[in-house]
């Protein structure tokens, strides 16, 4: 979108050039398309990928990098944007506003992406009928209770009977139980 603004503003000053000058043709030089892109603020540009050290305190970014050289790992689905709340250039590290409220530390030779992902009306879309889902790989989700005690521990029963603790189908406790995942090392700069 820049890049097309400033062929357009190139184009029109060329057309006064020639249009006005009393000067032949031959002699009057046109200015180049890099001389004025170099002129113009790459920081401001959306699509722009650099390091985040290059940015400005509050500029929506995308796909940004948790390791320098390792490929953009956060911000990367629809309509989604994050946002620098710390000046990059006063230390190593910058504090980045992502889409889910955290705050986030990031090393500042990270890159990132200038603006927002598109479609932001995705998450808004709703899926007609059951065979929308299916096409997206989604198989069906049948309840627990709903199923015969042979099947599942929550099944059987006359009526809506449940009466015990939650247990995922092989009988080990979920949603409240023990903790099935595995303790990771904890994110300090969160």
């Amino acid at each position: 979108m820049a890049f097309l603004r400033a062929r357009a503003t190139l184009l029109t000053t060329l057309r006064r050039s020639f249009s006005t000058s009393s000067t032949p043709l031959h002699e009057t030089k046109p200015p180049k398309m890099s001389d004025y892109l170099l002129t113009n603020d790459l920081a401001s540009q959306i699509g722009t990928s650099m390091p985040i050290s290059m940015m400005r305190i509050g500029t929506l970014i995308h796909n940004i990098e948790l390791r320098p050289k390792e490929g953009g790992k956060l911000v990367r689905s629809a309509g989604t944007s994050a946002k620098i709340l710390k000046e990059p250039s006063s230390s190593r590290r910058v504090l980045v506003r992502l889409p889910s409220g955290v705050d986030k530390l990031i090393d500042t030779r990270c890159r990132a992406t200038i603006g927002s992902v598109s479609n932001p009306s995705h998450r808004a879309k709703k899926l007609k009928k059951a065979g929308n889902s299916r096409w997206l790989g989604r198989r069906p989700v049948v309840r627990g209770v709903a199923m015969n005690p042979i099947d599942h521990p929550h099944g059987g029963g006359e009526g809506k009977s449940k009466g015990h603790q939650s247990v995922s189908p092989w009988g080990k406790p979920t949603k409240g139980g023990y903790k099935t995942a595995c303790p990771k090392k904890k994110n300090r700069l969160i």
